[in-house]
């Protein structure tokens, strides 16, 4: 009898949230999701001995995962959760209203009636963390930190009794509870990778991994890769063309995951599915022997695609392509190709947590046999590959989608024609192979790569990657051995795929601005562990996303004192200004240094002011002023200007010009001097500059920026996106505007 084989494979995976050089965690998502999913899932199949599923462990995770377990990562998000109420900081209260609701508010946060009521009391303060950190005690904080913990713990957990006493508890929690919380973290976290090992070797399920950074392969390999895809994409000016890397990539996670459980995995979930030519070359050549990808790139490659009828089902025809294993064979390279329903997948990701558990198992099988029917009555085995995220889907289903999976695995344990198999049993059990000699390239959104690359943000992305790449390799050489080591290290972490997964038009979340600054925090820690200042740009925001400065244009003629004093408060008044809102980036521990700028213009000389948040900071620290001149009415640049000036111990110990482009490590050759500039510092800073300087003249526009560096790396900076722009006209013209 034909058999119809159902492949699990479930991608486990978070980005590389830790900060190499500052050593502390930017994010808390792996830890809470360890709390959750990563245990959960691969426990469950305990109750389901005949159930056999693939899990594809991603390295960066589990090496963060090992960090956490080994008590050695630093987590600002667990200490605020861990501080007594009563000594949090009005900025950690902030915080903790920012960050402690991002849990899903029906099934995580409506399952504690306290942790709704706090959710509902920060909504009504219109989700304003200041304003409602007013209305909250000390008692409300408490309860908070506690709650929002607890929403994450695994089903398992809560079945254990002090867990359990915990939950009963259900609000007026104290010291000792939120010890409680905190500590047992840890514990739980320890029990994540040793479940998976142990589920293996008992024959449960199989281990895979992906590369160690999760990285499009294709576009490490070569970026031009992304056209052949999407014809006209466009590319990012510098073309980025390092197979090098990707293969390091593959070959760095096989060795961790052989070393992290004893075994050299057999196959690999390609990062987000992305597949080409040149990356089943360097799978073959690292030794793997199966891959998986969308069916989207199978359609692609035949040149036909999978029809569905209206409840989505597959028509005969597709289902014998789809529901097969192929054999790819070309120049040498040869490999196992598994190709995941992308409806079916889908259905599970997105849609049934919408429906009753028993409604949606029943109707999730029906679905599957009936696509895989035709091959059935032809006598042949047919394999249905399953395949996508194995944690956040969860966060919508009623108790992380416990009853679901297990009426989903009953019903296929009790079924006579199927079988729930690893890839590799399906691999072995399976024996009219369809043959490719090619495939097209792309990832599991619709078969190309334009989440990842073409948009504006996603170019500029992958151009400050190059830039940091390049310069690696021209300053390697001459680095200390750690420091080099450090450097690589935050370039293929870099080239992970999740930066530009929220780049573009296609997604966001909450902490589009987190991940951002994490981003760019890691390209900047190339040039600074190299000796070098990072580019002024890596200070400055890549995504577009709303921000809420104040902006207000110029008015009026203005004309200063530069003596950095707050002199008078007429002598700025007509000048544009910039004031920071502090709400729009809640990264913990992100420093606000600067609270607003000020400038302007009169006939001859340009102006400005920074003001500082408590004053000028301590120690020792950076002030980049990057001006711009452009012809009327359009982008075209006349001039470049970088005033560069070095504040020690809130007193100026220097400063330097430079013009045109900027050069990284090699300040000293661009640096030059600017006739009539004054610079000043005392409780502001500030500078005036002759408009011949920029070569500004009636009706060019000047745009400036700030930011703040400590240590050679970005602090803070002002406006946080784009620039404040001047326009250089009469007094008279700016008057009839105000």
């Amino acid at each position: 009898m034909a058999r119809l084989r159902v492949v699990f494979l479930w991608h486990m995976h978070q980005p590389f949230y830790k900060d190499l050089v500052a050593g502390e965690y930017r994010l808390p998502w792996v830890r809470l999701h360890a709390l959750k999913d990563y245990y959960g899932m691969v426990k469950l199949l305990e109750e389901f001995p005949a159930v056999h599923q693939t899990f594809n462990l991603v390295p960066s995770l589990v090496a963060q995962l090992q960090d956490y377990v080994a008590g050695t990562a630093r987590d600002p998000f667990l200490e605020v959760v861990a501080k007594p109420a009563t000594e949090l900081t009005p900025e950690e209260q902030r915080f903790a209203l920012e960050y402690l609701f991002q849990a899903n508010p029906t099934h995580m946060i409506g399952r504690y009636p306290r942790y709704r009521q706090l959710w509902e009391s920060f909504r009504s303060a219109g989700e304003n963390a200041e304003r409602a950190a007013k209305a909250f005690s000390a008692q409300d904080f408490t309860d908070l930190q506690v709650l929002s913990q607890l929403a994450w713990f695994d089903e398992f957990f809560h079945e254990e009794p002090d867990v359990r006493e915990l939950v009963k508890k259900g609000s007026g929690f104290d010291a000792g509870d939120q010890r409680f919380i905190v500590e047992r973290q840890r514990e739980l976290m320890s029990r994540v990778l040793p479940a998976y090992q142990e589920a293996a070797q008992r024959g449960s399920i199989e281990l895979s991994c992906s590369p160690f950074y999760h990285p499009i392969l294709p576009l490490l390999c070569d970026t031009e890769v992304a056209r052949a895809a999407s014809p006209g994409l466009p590319l990012p000016q510098e073309r980025f063309r390092h197979p090098e890397d990707a293969a390091e990539q593959l070959r760095r996670a096989i060795e961790f995951h052989e070393k992290t459980f004893g075994t050299r995995p057999r196959g690999a979930w390609p990062s987000e599915g992305s597949v080409s030519e040149e990356v089943l070359a360097l799978a073959h050549e690292a030794g793997l022997e199966w891959m998986a990808t969308d069916e989207g790139i199978l359609a692609r490659t035949q040149g036909s695609g999978f029809p569905r009828d209206g409840s989505g089902r597959l028509l005969t025809g597709g289902a014998e392509r789809l529901y097969n294993i192929y054999r790819y064979e070309k120049d040498g390279a040869s490999l196992h190709l598994l190709f995941r329903d992308h409806t079916v997948s889908d259905m599970i990701g997105f849609v049934y947590a919408g429906v009753p558990a028993e409604v949606a198992a029943v109707e999730l099988i029906r679905r599957i046999k009936e696509s895989a029917q035709s091959v059935l009555n032809a006598g042949r085995d047919a394999v249905v590959s399953v395949i996508l995220d194995g944690e956040n889907a969860w966060e919508y289903y009623p108790h992380s989608g416990r009853e679901f999976l297990r009426r989903l695995y009953a019903g296929i344990s009790g079924d006579p024609v199927m079988e729930a198999v690893t890839v590799w049993e399906a691999i072995e059990r399976h024996s009219d192979f369809g043959r490719l000699g090619g495939i097209a390239p792309g990832s599991w959104i619709n078969a190309n790569f334009e989440v990842w690359i073409g948009p504006p943000e996603d170019n500029r992305a992958w151009e400050y990657l190059s830039a940091a790449r390049n310069f690696y390799q021209e300053a390697a050489p001459e680095a200390a051995e750690d420091d080099r080591r450090l450097a690589w290290e935050e370039i293929l972490i870099a080239e992970g795929s999740d930066w530009n997964w929220w780049y573009g038009p296609h997604h966001h979340s909450a902490n589009d601005r987190e991940f951002d600054e994490l981003y760019r925090k890691h390209l900047s820690n190339v040039y600074h562990l190299l000796g070098a200042t990072p580019p002024e740009a890596l200070a400055q925001p890549i995504a577009r996303v709303e921000v809420r400065p104040h902006l207000v244009g110029q008015t009026a003629f203005i004309r200063p004192t530069i003596d950095g004093e707050l002199s008078s408060y007429f002598e700025w008044l007509g000048a544009a200004s910039c004031v920071a809102d502090r709400r729009t980036s809640a990264m913990h521990g992100k420093q606000y240094v600067l609270g607003s700028i000020h400038a302007g213009v009169n006939d001859t000389m340009l102006f400005g002011r920074l003001d500082f948040v408590g004053g000028v900071p301590p120690g020792t620290l950076e002030v980049v002023i990057k001006l711009e001149s452009t012809e009327a009415g359009s982008d075209q640049i006349r001039q470049k200007l970088l005033l560069e000036i070095a504040v020690e111990e809130r007193v100026i110990s220097g400063w330097s010009v430079r013009r045109g482009e900027e050069h990284p490590g090699h300040e000293e050759e661009a640096t030059q001097p600017a006739s009539g500039l004054v610079v000043r510092l005392s409780k502001v800073l500030e500078f005036a500059l002759p408009l011949a300087e920029l070569g500004a003249a009636r009706g060019n526009r000047i745009r400036l920026r700030c930011s703040v560096w400590r240590d050679h790396l970005p602090v803070d900076a002002l406006p946080l996106e784009g620039w404040l722009d001047l326009d250089v006209v009469s007094e008279e013209e700016l008057a009839a505007r105000a």
